[in-house]
């Protein structure tokens, strides 16, 4: 049996087996991300198998995201398993430090949710909902196709999801097969990098300035047969991107050349940018592709136990959404809903309030680091995206000075090191100090001429 560096022997006589073993030992820590795996012939020998016995093996843990298989590295263990919880991913940051990780909004700007839930219970009360009603709140439904109307999207056929990632999760099984190849931003949102090896989706990455994905990858990428497309409207996750009109109007062309891709544009943000919403997926109210969908979450907003997002797109994806979520959750809670369609139409939650705070503390802290000669981005959301040329010695030396931030590896596939920090709950008074102590953390080394 082949021994791995790791003293890992893999077992099994069958393909199902041998998956079942690796997969436990990827989970144990036995078989670290990036740990070889013997050659599909090698392991059949050693196993006293057949060939194609190993091969169904490897498959199966390809389509699970477990393995990477192919190229000069040969098989190896996924950088990112899917059985590696994102949770294992992140370090405990020590007491007294400063913790600016964790993409959350600020606590402090969340609405209290009590009197939303107390309406949504009275609405139970007297109106239960019993199998066989519609599965979206009619209130919820007439904001979010009032809305999705303001921004030149049809907005008639609609769904609600347990979040934008449920969302996404359950378009791209709609239309896409194990083995497709799924475009995504680098540097982009690392839970979505992470869901598509679970999938057994391949993806490739297109870069992003501050105006969103660059259209020559996105070509690029189409070229090279990519099935799917997602695009993040605002508040990009780590850079901070928004598309901006022009942008739009560019990837549109683009996209023009490719009208069977399936286009999914994830505006979370929605609710706390203060930038405009420029569709990728339409102009003048006509879709560029066949297939497409918006995803509009309110977690961001109400606060992340809020698992709720409303999205729109053409109809023949959105009816088999809605199918298959008939099929195994049917529905998302109304209790929910109504909560959070109270939420909305509540005068007191004030998104303009709430963008406006994100825009001066994210201002506030690129123009501290511009002062220090530190260059930054972020022009929506609340995190600021720096470049750095090694993370990990900014992340220690900046630990040492009292902040923890957050890497940039997790949210990277081939793009240029950075680190990621969340301004949400950082007061003004505190922006000078932590600029001065990132200016410190990146000194130029003297020898190199560049920031270390």
């Amino acid at each position: 049996m082949f021994v791995m560096p790791e003293q890992h022997r893999i077992r099994g006589r069958r393909a199902a087996e041998i998956a079942a073993d690796v997969e436990q030992a990827v989970a144990a820590g036995h078989l670290a991300p990036g740990s070889p795996l013997p050659p599909l012939r090698r392991l059949a020998t050693e196993l006293g198998v057949n060939p194609n016995t190993a091969a169904a093996a490897y498959r199966l843990l390809r389509d699970r995201g477990v393995i990477e298989t192919g190229g000069r590295r040969g098989t190896r263990v996924s950088p990112r398993p899917t059985h590696i919880a994102r949770a294992h991913l992140h370090f405990e940051v020590p007491d007294g430090v400063r913790d600016l990780t964790d993409g959350n909004p600020d606590p402090g700007l969340l609405p209290p949710l009590a009197d939303a839930l107390a309406f949504a219970a009275g609405e139970q009360l007297r109106d239960p909902v019993l199998y066989g009603r519609p599965a979206v709140d009619p209130g919820l439904l007439a904001i979010a196709r009032r809305e999705f109307a303001a921004d030149g999207l049809p907005g008639e056929t609609t769904a609600v999801t347990s979040g934008a990632l449920d969302a996404i999760e359950r378009v791209l099984q709609t239309r896409l097969r194990p083995g497709d190849l799924v475009a995504v931003e680098d540097p982009g949102w690392g839970s979505l990098h992470d869901l598509l090896p679970a999938l057994g989706l391949r993806m490739t990455g297109i870069g992003v300035d501050d105006e969103g994905p660059l259209p020559q990858d996105v070509a690029v990428a189409l070229a090279a047969g990519a099935a799917a497309l997602v695009v993040t409207s605002r508040a990009q996750n780590p850079t901070g991107a928004t598309v901006g009109p022009g942008r739009a109007a560019e990837l549109r062309a683009v996209l023009a050349n490719r009208p069977d891709v399936l286009l999914i544009e994830d505006d979370f943000g929605h609710a706390i940018a203060d930038t405009p919403y420029h569709p990728v997926c339409a102009a003048n109210g006509r879709p560029v592709v066949r297939h497409w969908t918006v995803v509009r979450s309110v977690t961001k907003l109400l606060g992340p136990d809020m698992r709720l997002a409303v999205l729109t797109g053409d109809p023949d994806t959105v009816d088999r959404l809605r199918g298959r979520q008939r099929l195994g959750t049917g529905w998302v809670s109304h209790v929910l809903q109504r909560a959070a369609a109270r939420l909305l139409a509540d005068e007191s939650v004030d998104r303009a309030r709430v963008a406006a705070h994100y825009t001066e503390r994210r201002g506030a802290l690129i123009r501290a680091l511009a002062a220090e000669g530190v260059p930054a981005r972020g022009r929506s959301g609340f995190n600021v995206w720096i470049p750095v040329h090694s993370e990990t010695s900014a992340v220690v030396a900046l630990l040492q000075r009292g902040w923890a931030v957050a890497p940039g590896a997790p949210f990277r596939l081939r793009s240029g090191p950075g680190l990621r920090l969340t301004v949400s709950g950082l007061a003004l008074d505190e922006l000078p100090a932590l600029a001065a102590d990132v200016a410190a953390a990146l000194r130029v080394d003297p020898e190199r001429g560049r920031l270390t």
